[in-house]
């Protein structure tokens, strides 16, 4: 039953055209534990598909122990993001105003960071948004950054 469900949830995410966490830049250990890996946390970096000189970089935490190992355990909704320019950014024609670009698996089944993009024409800027969710229902944590338009 959890392979289906993991296969549907992986499928369903492909089909939607989101990118997945794409690169890990490190991480740092936070708590030693003594059976499995040692809680952490992890800095990933998520490109942006439609900008290609835009790369944003979320550290989030990563729950250790025998479960961390397993790959069954929950992480914690603790993250941060920033969202830096890496050459001149132009706004391509048709460019959504809101799309969801990226995830982060933080459990097996019940939840992932997202990240979102925001155009905001009025001060030529491009935000980005990160939250975490659940399948029942989304989680309150978040944090945001944004990137100037070039002009």
């Amino acid at each position: 039953m959890k392979t289906l469900l993991t296969g549907l949830w992986l499928g369903a995410t492909l089909i939607g055209g989101v990118a997945q966490a794409q690169t890990r830049i490190g991480e740092a250990s936070t708590e030693f534990r003594l059976l499995g890996a040692n809680n952490k946390v992890v800095i990933e970096r998520l490109a942006d598909p439609k900008l290609p000189n835009v790369a944003c970089y979320a550290s989030f935490a990563k729950t250790g122990g025998i479960k961390g190992s397993l790959g069954v355990a929950t992480d914690p909704s603790k993250f941060g993001l920033s969202c830096v320019a890496t050459g001149p950014v132009q706004l391509p024609a048709g460019l959504p105003h809101r799309q969801q670009i990226g995830s982060i698996s933080a459990s097996l089944l019940v939840k992932h960071f997202d990240l979102y993009r925001f155009v905001d024409p009025d001060h030529k800027a491009v935000v980005y948004l990160l939250i975490s969710t659940k399948i029942i229902h989304g989680s309150p944590a978040n944090a945001v950054s944004a990137v100037a338009v070039t002009p």
